[in-house]
């Protein structure tokens, strides 16, 4: 599944918590990406919804959220890929 329906994207150092969505947090600008080893970008609805979460390692994606809402803008399916090629997709479904 990729989010490629995005309104903005932004970029972080790192998540708080293990509820979902992820709570990213100390926001980087995007010049400041090339100084660092590790880092989130989280792709938005123009709403707000975080609809897309990936952590960078070394420049390559480790791990992947995308996030589906419901009508009224509550999480309802979390995609979740590691790092693994052939790791199947995680589908965590919420009521």
């Amino acid at each position: 599944m990729e989010s490629t329906d995005f309104d903005h994207e932004r970029f972080f150092l790192s998540y708080t918590g293990v509820k979902l969505p992820l709570q990213l947090f100390d926001e980087l600008a995007p010049d400041a990406l090339r100084n660092r080893n590790t880092w989130f970008r989280a792709r938005y609805a123009a709403d707000g919804r975080m609809l897309c979460c990936e952590k960078f390692v070394y420049g390559e994606v480790e791990m992947r959220h995308d996030y589906l809402y419901d009508a009224e803008g509550q999480l309802c399916e979390a995609h979740v890929k590691g790092p693994d090629e052939d790791e199947d997709v995680q589908v965590l479904t919420f009521s």
